[in-house]
């Protein structure tokens, strides 16, 4: 009887391993997988032969995985080369392994998608499926990918409870670096903190954008002046005019970027060029990994992808990566879709233009529009009292 391997690449999110037990539930109710091995590592991990079976975990531990953070079977950002690729051929085929499943972002992708052609290339029988995941939300063609709602309603949340901070306190600049790499999206759904009633962020800095740090510093004394306190959100990968980024990363292997510290970098700025109290949050992995945030929509999504992951290799298809498109209407509705392996390789999503304000540090309600039901929940409504009218003594 055939068997089917899984294999998480790059950064965890806190819903990857939703999509583990959709494909694990999944693979329960085809006996033709006789065993489904997940890799313990990463790609790495399948040169390695290290294999443990899914289908030996016990219903109980398996339901763990809907609320557990990083990566259950471990997950790793491994360079493979073209004779590693011909050698995870031969392991495939050692192990009478039918089916393969890649969960991971664009990166991970081209691992999938070289894989599969690996295997079409010296013939080794086997459907190789994607299955979505990022934080960034930069893979292309999908309406958008697992992991990035519940990020997206981590940073709501967070902008918005530092901004009751700020608010209540209002004496300084407290700016916000959010992770996304060379895309806006999660920097973006820092928007949605907003309750109508003046509140942060203020400004909202994206990739897409070029940084022009006199106007920054224009509109951060401007609003100190009006406000007190104001409310920053920065996007880690921001550029400068001449497309270099305005803090150097610290450093890099190959498409693994460790970013400087935007956040700092900008509070710096503010203090020594204006003479106004700053302070930098970089959330980061807190953010990445945290379950408390996570979007009943974005888990409930992420089972979808890996069960629809594990049906399409058994009905015969290969070289493809499960997606989403949103179906018309006023309510939040989305299909899958089977996306060719090929159109999603390496290939980066950034934030449209119509998702983006004209003045360039805020985006639009459509993107709002577009965003909020990732988010799964509302976010959390707070009180001021110091817009009220004082009282009559």
């Amino acid at each position: 009887m055939p068997n089917a391997l899984i294999v998480h690449g790059g950064a965890p999110t806190a819903v990857i391993n939703a999509s583990l037990y959709g494909a694990v539930t999944e693979a329960h109710k085809h006996p033709e997988i006789e065993h489904f091995y997940a890799a313990i590592g990463g790609s790495g991990a399948i040169l390695r032969e290290q294999f443990f079976d899914l289908l030996t975990v016990p219903q109980d531990e398996l339901d763990l995985l809907l609320h557990t953070p990083g990566s259950a079977i471990g997950t790793s950002r491994d360079p493979l080369e073209q004779p590693d690729y011909d050698q995870i051929a031969q392991v495939i085929a050692k192990h009478n392994i039918r089916y393969v499943f890649f969960t991971g972002g664009n990166g991970s992708m081209d691992t999938c998608g070289k894989v599969y052609q690996a295997c079409t290339r010296v013939g080794v029988e086997v459907n190789v499926v994607g299955i979505p995941k990022t934080i960034d939300n930069d893979i292309s063609v999908t309406d958008h990918a697992p992991g990035f709602g519940s990020v997206a309603r981590y940073m709501a949340e967070t902008t918005a409870e530092i901004s009751q901070d700020v608010r209540g306190l209002p004496i300084h600049v407290c700016i916000i670096e959010a992770m996304g790499r060379n895309a806006g999206w999660i920097a973006a759904a820092s928007a949605l903190a907003r309750s109508g009633d003046g509140d942060g962020p203020d400004l909202i800095y994206l990739p897409e954008v070029p940084f022009d740090e006199e106007q920054f510093l224009a509109d951060v004394q401007r609003l100190h002046r009006e406000k007190g306190g104001v409310v920053v959100v920065a996007s880690e990968g921001l550029r400068g005019p001449d497309g270099k980024p305005i803090v150097e990363p610290i450093f890099q292997v190959g498409r693994a970027v460790y970013y400087g510290d935007v956040s700092a970098h900008l509070a710096n700025l503010v203090i020594r060029r204006l003479g106004i109290k700053a302070r930098s949050e970089n959330p980061g992995i807190a953010g990445r990994a945290s379950a408390a945030y996570q979007s009943k929509l974005d888990r409930d999504e992420a089972v979808t992808a890996g069960a629809t992951a594990v049906r399409a290799a058994v009905e015969g298809q290969n070289g493809v990566m499960v997606g989403f498109r949103r179906l018309p209407g006023d309510e939040y509705r989305a299909e899958t879709v089977l996306i060719p392996i090929e159109q999603v390789m390496l290939e980066e999503r950034m934030m449209p233009k119509e998702y983006i304000a004209e003045n360039g540090h805020d985006v639009t309600q459509a993107f709002v529009d577009w965003c909020r039901p990732l988010l799964g929940e509302p976010v959390r409504k707070y009180v001021t009292f110091k817009n009220k009218p004082l009282s009559r003594l």
